[in-house]
């Protein structure tokens, strides 16, 4: 699964999120993404891309950790 800048995810708990870019890690070069709330705060995040584009378990089945609602 691609990463599309500036479009909003859904978190696998409901939340929604605007994805800002992918900056690296100053250490080790990780690709993370750096995402913003769209509620409450509205505050920047950031998360290892590996695992924003990962599926987990949920509730016995495999789902995405971010979805992609909004390009």
């Amino acid at each position: 699964m691609d990463l599309v800048i500036g479009a909003v995810y859904e978190h696998m708990k409901g939340m929604r999120y605007c994805v800002v870019g992918v900056a690296k890690h100053s250490e080790n070069l990780e690709e993370m993404v750096v995402y913003r709330q769209l509620y409450g705060e509205h505050g920047l995040w950031v998360r290892p891309k590996s695992m924003f584009l990962e599926e987990v378990e949920r509730d016995g089945k495999m789902v995405q950790r971010f979805k992609l609602v909004q390009e």
